[in-house]
């Protein structure tokens, strides 16, 4: 692991979550020295639910997942760190079989129950050979923590991402967990990176679905890094339903909104965790824009700002330059009014109604973005949409690392 992100936040105390088990091995992907391989075993009778990657190019992990999900139901999940297993053709998917049949073999259940994800370079077909070695190794070890298996899903990312939440559901405590790897080719358009969502919870697996898409359009689509899409993006959500209450099937169930909270908000934790670890990174950058024709259109301009190269070099060389913002705004092919268009940065009021403020003093906005938490404020002065999305500054410690990336 590379020196961690100055916006690193530590790894929170996760507890046992019923039903489920995780496993971590080594299966050697790439020539290092630490576990790449994460198996996570669920008990009979867990729903599943997932969101993943528009991409046209997915790997046979994602394609297989798409295929399965629709009948709802989970016993198993690998995971492989270091190889994405993606655009290799037949043989990508022959790697795919061969995993899930070994664990569907292992454990006595469909394959249509065991699902994948992979993680890495893209155009390496995953060794199949490697991962039934890896398997192997992982049916004989003692469970680990959930920190050992945020490591162990990790790519390029400097710090181990994981989040907890709680909710109240038919009068006892239920508990959601999620661990997430991601750090560069990070602008989703359905969910982020590798991604897993654990609870107690009883929840039918169509209603869990529509409660994980929704929460993934207020968090996991509000991110980006790099404006690039992964062909592997995935998360998933399983709910085994060891917690005692009736099972949620829709909103009239009692419980089912404080369960779409608590889900919504370790969505929101884990995908600020991703944006925090963004390759290269040293602030987090928060940009909200109001005033739009609609909350579509507000999430779009906010977007063009957020992937901005301009917008994010200036902010991580601590220049207070707000016509980057200005151009970001116009660029992105949604209404807007140039004498209607307000910028703020911080506290600060820089520009209104097309003009910079009178007696505009540059210093406190200055002195905002040189904090590694900065805040862009977009008022369009159109009508009521409004929307925030939230990325990082753009430094040569991006190039570095991604130039560096298969070295």
């Amino acid at each position: 692991m590379s020196t961690s992100s100055p916006l690193a936040l530590p790894f929170p105390n996760i507890p046992a979550i019923p039903g489920i088990t995780p496993r971590i091995a080594r299966a050697r992907y790439k020539e290092w020295d630490r576990c790449d391989l994460t198996f996570i075993t669920m008990d009979e009778g867990t729903s599943v639910a997932g969101v993943l990657t528009k991409s046209a190019c997915t790997s046979s992990e994602v394609d297989w997942c798409r295929e399965h999900l629709v009948q709802g139901k989970a016993r198993a999940l690998v995971v492989s760190a270091g190889n994405a297993n993606a655009f290799t053709g037949y043989r990508g998917r022959q790697a795919v079989e061969a995993v899930t049949a070994k664990v569907a073999a292992h454990l006595g259940c469909p394959l249509a129950q065991v699902f994948v994800s992979s993680t890495g370079v893209i155009g390496v077909p995953l060794p199949i050979d490697k991962a039934e070695a890896g398997l192997e190794a992982a049916f004989a070890v003692q469970p680990c923590s959930w920190e050992e298996a945020a490591a162990t899903i990790m790519t390029t990312d400097t710090f181990t991402k994981g989040a907890i939440a709680t909710a109240i559901v038919g009068g006892q405590t239920v508990t959601l967990a999620g661990i997430i790897k991601g750090s560069g080719m990070i602008a989703p358009d359905m969910a982020t990176m590798l991604g897993y969502i654990f609870t107690d919870a009883a929840i039918a697996p169509a209603f869990l679905q529509e409660m994980l898409s929704a929460a993934t359009q207020k968090t996991f689509n509000c991110i980006t890094v790099d404006s690039d899409t992964s062909t592997s993006d995935t998360v998933l959500a399983f709910a085994t339903g060891k917690a005692s209450h009736a099972p949620l099937t829709s909103f009239d169930d009692a419980g089912a909104d404080a369960f779409q909270a608590a889900l919504s908000d370790l969505c929101w934790q884990l995908a600020h965790l991703v944006v925090r670890d963004g390759e290269g990174a040293t602030k987090f950058i928060t940009v909200a824009v109001t005033g739009a024709t609609s909350d579509s259109s507000a999430h779009k301009v906010a977007m063009s700002i957020a992937n901005s190269p301009l917008v994010k070099t200036a902010i991580a060389g601590g220049d207070a330059n707000w016509g980057r913002v200005v151009m970001a705004v116009g660029k992105a092919g949604e209404p807007a009014d140039r004498d209607r268009l307000s910028i703020s940065f911080g506290a600060t009021l820089v520009a209104k109604d097309g003009l910079v403020v009178p007696d505009y003093d540059e210093a406190p906005v200055t002195a905002h973005i040189n904090g590694d938490m900065v805040d862009i404020g977009v008022d369009l002065g159109l009508g009521d949409g409004q929307a925030t999305v939230w990325t990082c500054d753009l430094t040569h410690g991006y190039i570095s690392i991604n130039a560096d990336y298969r070295s």
